[in-house]
């Protein structure tokens, strides 16, 4: 057996390996593009998902630096081969890409290119991306083409698990979706649910002050203008709170925005202070970000619903490459030898879970009287 077959062999399960890394839709379109252009050996690759007109929705490209790409500026609405093949679906294998009938071009910044290799990813009948490949790194015969039958194939292979991982990326982020929809109701319930208690009260407040009208009129007309006033009050919070109620958009505002206004908003619903610390994070994988939120929303939970603390301080800092969670309150606390029933009642089984998942522990100290510290720990990528 020869040499470059196991060395192409032990390339594509790198390649599929790292493709299943990855749950958010955009790091698999980049690990994708990055494992094609490797495993081809080609200067440049692209990927580009359609929309629903005919154009690309995305583009994703490997081998063109940050300064090269914004200077090609914007692309087309129509890419010539490119946007041929979304409709053609068929493997495009040329010697030389600008000699081709349908070649429409480049701005001047766009790098020059020759030999190029194109493939549809299917799933099924649809056409869900095509994979690009130009500039093979081999030397070429006059008039030949770098790429060859057996580059096809392997490409081939890379875009039918491409399909898989993609797909799979999309019913993931449909899934968290949903969550976060999920979520935002039951926080929007318990907004509503504080704030009607909060209206409730006022409203008796105002019941016995009128009694004072006969008795004590100036009293009551000092009274009756607190509860109005704090009536008013009650409903422009509720108002600015449902405002801030949106989804939690890890991918636009990051982790640490996120999690402050989510904090923010629960400050504001319950009688508990609930304050927020960080400092020193950087970005990090979107599966653990997401873990994180996951676990801080339901300790937080736990402490503003069980533990009768009247404050709950929530910390995030860097630690190492990674960063640290930590939700302190200073409630009820509970034994730790009973972790079992704990861990039942307060998700504790699922933060877990959910902290594993992404290579990160989850630790947790309580004690009857003295309060609970939950803290979740990330490796960063």
């Amino acid at each position: 057996m020869s040499h470059r077959p196991r060395s192409g062999l032990a390339a594509v399960s790198t390649a599929l390996l790292a493709m299943s890394r990855h749950l958010e839709v955009r790091d698999v379109l980049k690990t994708i593009v990055a494992s094609a252009r490797e495993l081809l050996d080609a200067e440049y690759a692209a990927l580009g998902v359609p929309d629903d007109h005919g154009g690309f929705a995305q583009f994703v490209v490997d081998g063109v630096s940050d300064e090269q790409w914004k200077a090609i500026g914007p692309l087309p609405r129509q890419h010539g081969i490119l946007a041929a093949m979304l409709h053609d679906a068929q493997p495009e294998r040329l010697a030389d890409v600008r000699k081709d009938p349908r070649f429409e071009g480049w701005p001047d910044a766009h790098p020059d290119m020759s030999d190029f290799l194109g493939l549809p990813i299917r799933d099924g009948d649809e056409i869900i991306g095509a994979l690009f490949l130009a500039n093979k790194r081999c030397p070429k015969p006059e008039g030949g083409c770098g790429f060859t039958e057996q580059d096809e194939e392997l490409l081939g292979i890379l875009a039918q698990h491409a399909a898989i991982a993609l797909t799979n990326a999309r019913l993931y982020e449909r899934s968290r979706e949903l969550t976060i929809a999920e979520e935002r109701s039951r926080l929007a319930h318990e907004l509503h649910d504080a704030v009607s208690q909060k209206l409730f009260s006022l409203r008796l407040t105002a019941q016995a002050a009128a009694a004072l009208v006969d008795r004590d009129p100036a009293r009551a007309r000092g009274e009756l203008q607190q509860v109005a006033r704090l009536a008013a009050e009650a409903a422009d919070e509720l108002r600015a709170a449902v405002v801030e109620l949106r989804p939690a958009a890890l991918d636009e505002d990051g982790l640490v925005a996120t999690l402050r206004t989510h904090i923010q908003v629960l400050d504001r619903a319950h009688t508990a202070r609930v304050t927020f610390d960080s400092h020193g994070i950087r970005a990090l994988p979107a599966a653990q970000e997401e873990a994180m939120l996951r676990v801080a929303q339901e300790a937080l939970h736990n402490a503003l619903r069980h533990s009768a603390a009247d404050h709950v301080a929530v910390s995030l800092v860097r630690r190492g490459q990674g960063a640290l969670l930590s939700i302190t309150d200073n409630g009820q606390g509970f034994e730790p030898r009973a972790v079992r029933r704990a861990g039942r009642h307060l998700g504790l089984v699922s933060m877990r879970h959910r902290a594993s998942g992404v290579g990160g522990r989850l630790t947790v100290q309580s004690a009857p009287g003295q309060g609970t510290t939950i803290e979740m720990e990330v490796p960063g990528g």
